[in-house]
Order: structure tokens, then C-alpha cells, then sequence
């Protein structure tokens, strides 16, 4: 019996491949840019993973790249991705991680509240330490206007 092939991927070995959330999963992606194919890959936490093992499974990965959260939602079956490798397995109590959004944004609130307990302890004990007024904050904040010259103003 001849079999027909649909898809350039593997099906069945992508159906066999058990990502949950939790897992730490590093995603080879197949980029075209000026005719040529590169691969770009994307590490990170799976947060969700949907639609289960159908035609339209998806699946969303996170990582933090510069102090910034970046999220991609990833066709399960894309042809667009070459691989898929599951680096780490964590056990979680949760169907869907979208709490994790949140609870990366308390830590970075918690990791300013620290540093500037630090700075204010510190310049009680008779160190000199200088802290940012509330002039210099607002000064930052403005736009700087720019003339046709190209200077500031």
C-alpha cells in the first residue's frame, strides 16, 4: 500500500513528542531572509500548549531577553520548525503558567524595593551615597525637543 505524504514533517514523531508546560524547550526555526534558509532558535519555559495533538495544536513559549518577557506562540505542526528539544522538565501544578507573567514582574518590583533599602541603610552608617531627586527623575522623563538643525533645545 502506497502512502500518501502530506506534510515535509514527521507527524507521528511530532504527535510522540510530549510537551507539557513547564518543560524548557528550545525551538529551531526555519527563517528565510534574501532566498536563503538560516535557523534562529528560541529557548524558554512552555507556558500553555493547546488543541492537544490536532491539526491546529499550538503551543507558547517564554524566555526573558534583555530584562524584556518575549512570548511566541508556536504552531505545533509548523513546517517552519525544524526541531524541537526539550532541555528541562519541571513539575507544575498547572494546566497554563500565565501566572508567571505576573510573578516575574513582582520579583523585579521586589529587586527595586531591595536596592533602594540598601542605599538608604547604607547612608545611614555615615557612608556618602547619592540618591536620585525628584528633579533629575522628572528632567529624564521629558522629551527632548529637536530643531531642523538637528541640536537640542
Amino acid at each position: 500500500m502506497n502512502t500518501v505524504k502530506i506534510s515535509p514533517i514527521d507527524v507521528e514523531a511530532r504527535k510522540n513528542l510530549d510537551i507539557r508546560p513547564g518543560d524548557t524547550v528550545r525551538v529551531y526555526q526555519k527563517i528565510e531572509e534574501k532566498g536563503k534558509t538560516r535557523l534562529q532558535v528560541f529557548e524558554g519555559l512552555v507556558l500553555a500548549r493547546k488543541h492537544g495533538t490536532e491539526a491546529g495544536a499550538t503551543f507558547t513559549v517564554r524566555r526573558v531577553s534583555s530584562g524584556v518577557g518575549i512570548e511566541k506562540i508556536f504552531p505545533f505542526y509548523s513546517p517552519m520548525i525544524d526541531r524541537i528539544e526539550i532541555t528541562k522538565r519541571t513539575r507544575v501544578r498547572r494546566a497554563k503558567l500565565y501566572y508567571i507573567r505576573d510573578k516575574v514582574a513582582r520579583e523585579a518590583r521586589r529587586q527595586l524595593r531591595r536596592t533602594r533599602l540598601v542605599s538608604g541603610v547604607s547612608a545611614s552608617l555615615g557612608e556618602q551615597v547619592s540618591e536620585p531627586t525628584d528633579q533629575k527623575e522628572s528632567e529624564i522623563s521629558e522629551p527632548i525637543a529637536v530643531g531642523k538643525e538637528g541640536k537640542a533645545e
